[in-house]
């Protein structure tokens, strides 16, 4: 294990960091509120979701999306601090809806978990969706294993999906509308797994692909939510760098700080809501790393 850092602690379950303006914002799902943190620990607290957050992201004007997961919504916070509905998913997502990227021209991208996780459902396929500027709502892809980290390239050309329950990357090439071409491996790691038991998937699993960012060299840093670990891997699914967390369990990171070289990790002891939802055992880990986040 590499020396960490420990930015936050006390928390139930951190998802969707972004380092945005300075501070690195999360969603603390069982707190049901979005806090920004600077490098030396003070937090501010930015909104309450009572539908539970998780993704984040900026629309070009700088308003706030952030994703509330049980309702199925994307909610817009205004300039006055007012959370309104930008959108409702509920008529693609067939779960509780989890991670989200927004692109430089304010299309937000949203994943879902396809079924009822916490509750036992049997796994199914998710669709992702599009949500544009204006609040429409789109199909953008279908059939993927639990669409989780969301990365659109810089160049806006390529989406990069994480699916934790399909032992892969995936990729899309993106149109000028918006529309998504036909799904490719960006990196596999295993077979894909064929039941409908979640024990199974997880049996089955070579690496659990969480959060995760994008770097300046075009790697994935991939939150691994089975290996308790971070991986760094290129396109063809080599893995490049490894940074073990040891007995916590790796949920999301980002890439930032001043020169975008510090890689902030989201663990805790598990993922489950039974566990997580009275405990507050979720941390934020820091650790530097060589090459610095995609935009920096």
């Amino acid at each position: 294990m590499p020396a960490f850092d420990t930015l936050l602690s006390g928390y139930s379950f951190f998802e969707g960091p972004r380092w945005h303006d300075g501070r690195l914002w999360l969603s603390d799902f069982y707190t049901h509120q979005v806090i920004a943190c600077d490098l030396q620990g003070r937090v501010e607290k930015i909104a309450d979701v009572p539908g539970q957050p998780s993704g984040l992201g900026w629309l070009p004007d700088g308003r706030l999306l952030i994703v509330s997961m049980r309702d199925r919504r994307v909610l817009r916070r205004e300039a006055d601090g007012q959370l309104v509905t930008h959108a409702d998913l509920s008529n693609i997502a067939t779960g509780h809806c989890n991670d989200m990227a927004v692109d430089a021209q304010g299309r937000a991208w949203v994943g879902n978990f396809g079924f009822d996780l916490m509750g036992g459902g049997g796994v199914q396929t998710a669709s992702l969706a599009r949500v544009d500027p204006d609040g429409s709502v789109h199909e953008a892809a279908r059939d993927l294993y639990f669409p989780n980290a969301i990365l659109p390239t810089p160049d806006g050309r390529t989406l990069i999906v994480n699916e934790t329950l399909g032992n892969r990357l995936s990729a899309f090439d993106i149109a000028a509308d918006g529309s998504l071409g036909p799904r490719r491996d960006w990196a596999v790691f295993g077979p894909l797994v064929q039941s409908d038991k979640l024990d199974d998937y997880i049996a089955g699993g070579k690496v659990a692909a969480d959060g995760g960012a994008l770097d300046a060299e075009g790697a994935v840093w991939v939150a691994d939510a089975i290996g308790n670990r971070a991986l760094r891997v290129a396109e063809g699914g080599r893995v490049l760098q490894e940074v073990s967390t040891g007995a916590q369990g790796t949920f999301a990171c980002t890439l930032g700080g001043p020169d975008g070289r510090t890689l902030f990790l989201c663990v805790a002891p598990d993922f489950m809501e039974h566990h997580r939802a009275a405990a507050r055992e979720a941390q934020i880990w820091t650790t530097r790393v060589d090459v610095p986040g995609a935009g920096f």
